[in-house]
């Protein structure tokens, strides 16, 4: 019986040295990228901006938001997100890389969705059903209508807000001013 397996193999065995890393097996997590950046992109709201510093790893880009509305308006806000190996059954790892004041996302970049969880309270965790289009969508909406209170990765920015929102608000200023103004 002819396997796909013995097919390569025997294919391998007869092309020379130059011709193999042409052959050479591609992750299910890029050919899954292939088809979900062009998604992604095609529907990226007019908030967002994704930029890949190698066009041939589709699984490293940065994702710039800039809110135009809400407290953060005006900030241009930028997202590191990695896409590990074993994605779609794994979330991709995002890391905000400005500084600001946000309930939901730490002064050292970690970010708290739902989405980017292995799996969640709520329900409504990573599921090898998502795509990056709903990544960049969740994070987008950090910025507008996602505000979590009930469960916040920065405490402080939270306590500030339900206390104090003219203070909260001047604080996301001063942090927008300083550390997002490019």
């Amino acid at each position: 019986m002819i396997t796909l397996r013995g097919k390569l193999k025997k294919d391998n065995d007869v092309s020379n040295s130059k011709n193999r890393d042409f052959n050479k097996r591609v992750s299910v997590r890029d050919k899954l990228l292939v088809k979900e950046v062009q998604e992604m992109e095609q529907t990226l709201p007019a908030t967002c901006q994704v930029s890949f510093n190698d066009p041939h790893r589709l699984h490293e880009f940065t994702l710039l938001i800039v809110p135009d509305e809400g407290y953060w308006i005006g900030g241009r806000f930028y997202f590191q997100i990695y896409i590990p190996e074993d994605y779609n059954m794994a979330p991709p790892k995002v890391k905000c890389q400005t500084k600001l004041w946000h309930p939901n996302i730490s002064e050292e970049g970690d970010v708290c969705l739902s989405i980017l969880r292995q799996s969640s309270l709520d329900g409504m965790g990573w599921a090898p059903t998502r795509k990056l289009k709903d990544v960049v969508w969740g994070l987008n909406s950090l910025f507008t209508d996602l505000l979590n209170f009930d469960d916040p990765l920065n405490k402080d920015a939270a306590d500030q807000f339900i206390k104090d929102k003219e203070s909260f608000r001047s604080k996301v200023r001063d942090y927008v001013m300083q550390y997002a103004k490019r």
